[in-house]
């Protein structure tokens, strides 16, 4: 037989009660977590990728850790070492989410977006969504209540924070691959996260200050790279300008600062290969000519 007619799933008032309900329990039972929107700075458009993302804005808003854990295959010892793989599972309320988030977005505002970040201060982990779930509960009373996020543990690949929140920043100062710059007596006045630049007759190099300190007169740039496309390093030769200080300083000292992993052997291994291996082209795989 057909359903009744005299028996209305979608009143509007029973409604209003169940999401109002929904954003109780999350606002008793969650956690005030930090969405960050994935900002696309040079967009693949071959692969439809963008690997030197932007992050610039933290929304602060209650989610639920549903199965109150982490999931997935967890720590596994691999051949390079430890990789975790952690998964986790968000609810969210979606008229919550439109109120915080949704409604500030300039794109995509309908729901979350694969792709962007959850900060979970809890254990300060940063997840990335791999799927937006807005069909459970499919339909309860004839609405949509929650969003449900599956998410994986976030990869740092070189990605620029400037939130303004230092355990989230801090991902970024202690990840990305970066040059330490020393600089003589009397230098002072840099930035942390403004932009350097260091001109030479071609081409120009340039990145962004992490850690600055006018007592050691020690610089840390990541996001290093030339104007020109190819590879090139700093020099101690040229003036070191910062886009918003305008302090202009030549440094004394170039180094590398490996500090992913702590016994690395980058140094052995550069000095080693020097007697037999020649990388001074800039495009040592290519044409040689």
């Amino acid at each position: 037989m057909a359903t009744s007619k005299y028996f209305k799933h979608n009143v509007r008032s029973e409604q209003s009660l169940v999401e109002s309900l929904v954003i109780e329990s999350l606002q008793f039972y969650g956690q005030d977590l930090y969405y960050l929107p994935r900002e696309i700075v040079n967009k693949d458009k071959v692969f439809l990728d963008d690997v030197p993302s932007r992050f610039g804005e933290a929304y602060k808003i209650e989610m639920y850790l549903d199965g109150n854990q982490f999931e997935g295959e967890g720590q596994l010892f691999q051949k390079f070492g430890i990789e975790i793989r952690d998964t986790a599972t968000f609810v969210v309320s979606i008229k919550r989410w439109k109120e915080l988030i949704g409604r500030k977005l300039t794109e995509n505002n309908f729901r979350p977006r694969e792709g962007d970040l959850i900060y979970l201060p809890m254990s300060n982990s940063i997840f990335e969504i791999t799927k937006c779930n807005n069909y459970d509960p499919f339909f309860q009373l004839g609405q949509l209540p929650t969003y449900k996020l599956t998410c994986e543990l976030f990869e740092y690949n070189d990605e620029d924070f400037d939130t303004n929140i230092a355990n989230i920043d801090n991902i970024e100062a202690d990840g990305a691959f970066q040059y330490k710059l020393t600089f003589g007596s009397g230098t002072s006045g840099y930035v942390v996260g403004e932009t350097i630049t260091q001109n030479f007759s071609t081409f120009s190099m340039k990145g962004e200050i992490t850690r600055w300190s006018d007592s050691d007169r020690i610089m840390h740039v990541a996001h290093a790279g030339s104007t020109d496309g190819t590879f090139k390093e700093f020099g101690t030769t040229k003036l070191v300008t910062g886009g918003t200080s305008t302090v202009s300083a030549t440094p004394i000292l170039v180094e590398e600062l490996q500090k992913i992993q702590n016994d690395a052997q980058n140094k052995i291994f550069d000095d080693f290969e020097s007697d037999f291996l020649d990388f001074s082209e800039s495009n040592p795989f290519g044409d040689m000519s």
